[in-house]
């Protein structure tokens, strides 16, 4: 069954407080546009912010849905997983993928964030939220699988069409690219072999560091 946007005022609100909350709500995650990523932008090669990330992200989906392991997909509960995804970041900050230092308790921080953000909503619309938020993170439907596979493309590309600045930067290396991002492939195979591809190609042209050998 597709998504549908939910209308009218389920809640014991009044309107007014309802509006007052989804306005609120509105306001407060317009912070995501200050929250800076490690990759940086194609052109102007500043780096890019989680709004743009989340954006980039969205029109991704729409653009490669064809390519889940799975069919048919409701796209737009995708859209929204996406476009909330990354709002725990106001709170949390962004966490670079390869820092397992801060890894160790990303996904603590960010609950907390959820709770606090989503809590600004009416609360039919927090339940919402926060069921989407977990949804992905659990990677339990084949929606969310789809969502986490061109959640950890993304980047993998940026990197790609920037000489590896982000990997370059932190001394990430092929066999760690590898492994972090495998699971691309529970939600798109051929996401997955084409950025396997990409990868290596990154490596043929310097931009990315072999792993050590075995």
């Amino acid at each position: 069954m597709s998504s549908v946007f939910s209308v009218g005022n389920p809640s014991s609100l009044s309107p007014a407080e309802r509006f007052r909350r989804q306005i609120a709500f509105i306001t407060e995650v317009d912070k995501l546009k200050e929250i800076f990523r490690q990759t940086i932008l194609t052109q102007s090669r500043r780096a890019e912010n989680s709004a743009e990330h989340s954006w980039h992200f969205a029109l991704m989906i729409i653009v490669l849905a064809e390519h889940s392991n799975h069919q048919p997909l409701d796209v737009l509960r995708i859209l929204k997983m996406v476009l909330i995804h990354d709002l725990v970041e106001i709170d949390a900050g962004d966490t670079f993928a390869y820092d397992t230092k801060n890894m160790a308790d990303q996904h603590a921080r960010e609950a907390r964030a959820a709770d606090r953000i989503f809590g600004l909503l009416p609360p039919d619309q927090t339940a919402e939220f926060r069921a989407l938020w977990d949804e992905f993170e659990a990677r339990a439907t084949p929606e969310a699988r789809f969502a986490a596979a061109c959640d950890r493309f993304h980047p993998m590309l940026l990197n790609c069409l920037t000489d590896g600045h982000a990997w370059q930067k932190h001394g990430v290396t092929h066999d760690r690219v590898r492994a972090r991002n495998a699971h691309v492939a529970e939600g798109s195979t051929a996401i997955w072999e084409y950025a396997v591809k990409m990868i290596d190609d990154a490596v043929a042209k310097g931009h990315l560091a072999p792993g050590p050998k075995s």
